[in-house]
């Protein structure tokens, strides 16, 4: 039985159809057909060789996708149509061949999607006719590396903050296009992320959306006199206008004073216009002018009136400057305040009492936002300096992947007709691993990971208990024994084309994320780390190496030297 099946809807994306190829896949299919070759039994497997952004793990997302894609394969009129323009010399019985072409004669094995992954272990294992299993190579790819890349990254800025703080996605506007936004909207809340900030990702994949005001909301707003005094009434208040000048003047904030000169009227109104429009959500930018001397001034002065209202303003965010300096200074202006408020060195005569103490319980509950340019560096470093965030806005550097664009992946040929080929390249690290493989993961007694152990599907399992020697698949001198106390097969039946049997319904987005938030606890900090991480290891078993030594060495060139 398979774990999931895929959605009977096809693929999100429209562009996503047999023609997301490489000509080379339709090329080397004709040639296939014309040797009556291409529905020879072949095995392909999908990995990487090596981890992003210089850590030691890596996040597999994407699986959903390619299930929707296998699952709808087949070529439209026009589509072939095109192919027949870009390969004029094929045979016509060629294109009434691709008319019927389907993945029902396709099996994929695969992980679980969102399972944390290490080189050359098999994401996917697909296996079927040659031809069609081959076509599907550039499309797979596609659906795997970029989500696998975001997802990773995000779970890496989920580690650098920890559990407690926000984070949220604000990367639409630098994205590679529509497709990446999207993409990466979906795959950073997978990987850890707690909303976004676009809509279209919010209203597709349900996550949750978030977002604050731009600098130009601020900058429209040039003094009060863009604001009446009688016509914003909130809640027990009659004018929010006049209930927050009334604060400016209560905390001595007077314009006519040298010493705050610099607060901007402009500014105070837009806070004013936002906070009457958005009561129970208010969130001020307070760094269109200056963050210390106007915006979290003018700032106090709103979420008080707020919270005279009845409203409790959600808190402010921090778009430049020094963002551990400032969020402190914002932290220890709001408790000033409601210590005064409370002592009432601040009288604040006409409050009543549940006025005051909404004032107090305001200021002590502001959440500090910041975003301007945020990678994990920056983040590191600010956990560092004790900073007084609540959440972070993390744009360009999370959707781009600004430290590594790709993640490599790669799909390579392991069986034709059930005998194991392999790749030879003089870079060692780029020979593939001959035969069809289940990876296993060795469990410790303590619950944590030991090792990834690579065996050929039709050797046996290892077993709980068992002392196995592990190899390292490229240097015969590393190898270690284990003794599991658990044993997970990786692998799992995620697609059969011809099954009619019942299947599990797929796992929603939120069950895939609280996935990778179980499986990084079950990894070592020392390989999570962001400084020096641990590599993983990922062993074969002793009679897949034998088997990989010997058909290295007869399919390895022997070079003569000529003096």
């Amino acid at each position: 039985m398979t774990e999931f099946a895929a959605s009977q809807d096809g693929p999100r994306n429209p562009l996503v159809n047999p023609l997301l190829t490489d000509f080379y896949q339709l090329s080397m299919a004709y040639a296939y057909w014309r040797q009556n070759r291409h529905e020879e039994r072949a095995c392909f497997e999908v990995f990487f060789r090596s981890n992003p952004f210089g850590g030691e793990f890596t996040v597999f997302a994407g699986l959903e996708e390619v299930l929707r894609f296998i699952d709808s394969f087949e070529f439209k009129e026009d589509e072939i149509d095109f192919v027949r323009s870009i390969l004029p010399n094929a045979e016509d019985a060629f294109f009434a061949w691709l008319e019927r072409l389907n993945c029902k004669k396709i099996k994929m094995f695969a992980i679980k999607e969102g399972t944390v992954v290490f080189p050359y272990e098999p994401l996917l294992r697909i296996e079927g006719p040659l031809a069609i299993a081959q076509m599907i190579e550039t499309t797979v790819l596609n659906l795997i590396n970029y989500p696998s890349l975001v997802c990773t990254n995000a779970a890496r800025y989920r580690l650098a903050v920890g559990s407690e703080k926000k984070l949220f996605e604000f990367g639409a506007r630098r994205a590679q296009g529509p497709d990446g936004a999207l993409s990466a909207s979906r795959y950073a809340y997978m990987g850890g992320f707690d909303g976004t900030s676009h809509v279209l990702a919010a209203k597709l994949f349900s996550i949750p959306v978030s977002g604050t005001q731009a600098h130009a909301f601020v900058q429209s707003f040039t003094s009060l006199d863009d604001l009446p005094n009688d016509s914003l009434c909130v809640g027990h208040v009659d004018s929010l206008k006049l209930t927050a000048l009334q604060w400016r003047k209560e905390l001595g904030y007077n314009e006519n004073d040298p010493k705050f000169y610099h607060i901007h009227d402009g500014e105070f109104a837009a806070f004013i216009a936002y906070a009457y429009a958005f009561p129970t959500k208010f969130i001020a930018l307070v760094d269109t002018y200056s963050t210390l001397d106007s915006g979290l001034k003018n700032f106090v002065c709103v979420l008080l009136a707020l919270a005279q209202a009845g409203f409790i303003a959600v808190g402010c965010r921090i778009d430049s400057g020094d963002l551990a300096y400032l969020s402190l200074c914002a932290q220890d202006l709001f408790q000033q305040l409601a210590n005064r408020i409370e002592s009432k060195q601040i009288q604040a005569s006409w409050l009543t009492n549940t006025q005051r103490s909404d004032a107090i319980h305001a200021l002590r509950t502001q959440k500090i936002i910041a975003s301007n340019d945020i990678n994990e560096s920056v983040l590191l470093s600010l956990r560092d300096q004790n900073h007084a965030i609540d959440a972070f806005g993390v744009g360009t550097h999370l959707v781009t992947c600004h430290n590594q664009p790709a993640l490599g992946c790669v799909y390579k040929l392991v069986e034709i007709n059930n005998k194991p080929t392999i790749k030879v390249s003089n870079d060692l690290s780029k020979t593939t691993i001959p035969c069809a493989k289940q990876p296993y993961r060795l469990i410790s007694a303590h619950g944590l990971m030991l090792l990834d152990l690579l065996v050929p599907t039709n050797h046996a399992a290892p077993e709980i208990g068992e002392r196995i020697l592990c190899r390292h698949p490229f240097d015969h001198q590393k190898k270690a024994y284990v003794t599991p106390a658990k044993v997970i097969p990786l692998h799992k039946l995620v697609y059969d084309g011809g099954a009619t049997e019942a299947v599990q319904s797929r796992p929603s987005l939120d069950d895939i994320k609280n996935y990778v938030e179980k499986q990084l606890r079950l990894v070592r900090y020392d390989i999570l780390r962001s400084l020096n991480p641990t590599p993983y290891k990922v062993s074969v078993s002793p009679q897949l190496f034998s088997f990989f030594v010997g058909l290295l060495e007869s399919n390895e060139p022997i070079r003569e030297l000529v003096a």
